[in-house]
């Protein structure tokens, strides 16, 4: 008996009285459990809706370098990741704001991977030969074909001005990135120019470029590797 009459008392609410009313102790501890709920499930409801986002930006990103901008739509996402249009509107309410999405995580991505290059290649003919390396693997796998900023270069005219802007960001930032690695390379005599480095920046940029459509053309990494390696070979000294 005495061990049931103990038992009720662990039992009972710490936070109430012997009355049985709720202490104010008791009332903040259970405003800060549903405070506490309440962050947890809007964190995860975060999580949910960044992976949302992802999906849609890595799907759009594939149809972007597949077809362009003019030839993919919101109806074409939605069935690739079997969600409903409304849910893509939700997080991108226009097609353009998705594609500047797309285009600053392109670019994003391209900053790391150049910082990358810089900081584990001394050589800069090795670091350019590295970059072209790496699209060449990206062609070869089929995991990106074409540089998607490239892409919508061509398209430029006829797109909303937001994805113009950020398309040039991306040539903007290419362009001061070979530049730079030009101009360092001339400094350590294994590179010459017979131009200013921004003008060999630009040509590096449009054989590049050019060698994914021919790459695309006959369906083959190896015209790529080819192309962009006899460039490489034209800027060296050795």
């Amino acid at each position: 008996m005495h061990a049931m009459r103990g038992s009720r008392r662990c039992q009972r609410d710490p936070f109430r009285d012997s009355a049985g009313k709720r202490s104010g102790a008791g009332k903040r501890s259970k405003l800060f459990l549903n405070f506490l709920n309440l962050n947890l499930l809007v964190g995860s409801l975060i999580v949910v809706s960044g992976e949302t986002a992802e999906r849609i930006m890595d799907v759009a990103h594939q149809l972007l370098a597949e077809r362009g901008y003019s030839a993919f739509s919101y109806a074409d996402i939605a069935e690739a990741i079997q969600i409903r249009k409304a849910s893509i509107h939700h997080h991108f309410p226009t097609k353009a704001a998705l594609v500047v999405a797309v285009l600053e995580r392109h670019r994003n991505r391209m900053k790391e991977g150049t910082n990358a290059l810089d900081q584990r290649i001394s050589s800069p003919v090795d670091r350019l030969a590295a970059y072209a390396a790496h699209w060449e693997d990206c062609i070869h796998s089929r995991t990106e074909p074409f540089c998607i900023a490239a892409l919508l270069g061509a398209e430029l005219p006829s797109l909303p001005p937001e994805v113009q802007a950020e398309a040039k960001k991306h040539f903007k930032y290419l362009r001061g990135w070979i530049a730079r690695t030009l101009e360092e390379g001339v400094k350590e005599r294994i590179i010459k120019l017979s131009a200013t480095p921004d003008v060999e920046a630009d040509a590096f940029m449009a054989v590049v470029h050019g060698a994914m459509i021919s790459a695309r053309i006959y369906g083959s990494s190896i015209v790529f590797k080819q192309i962009t390696a006899d460039a490489i070979q034209h800027l060296s000294r050795n």
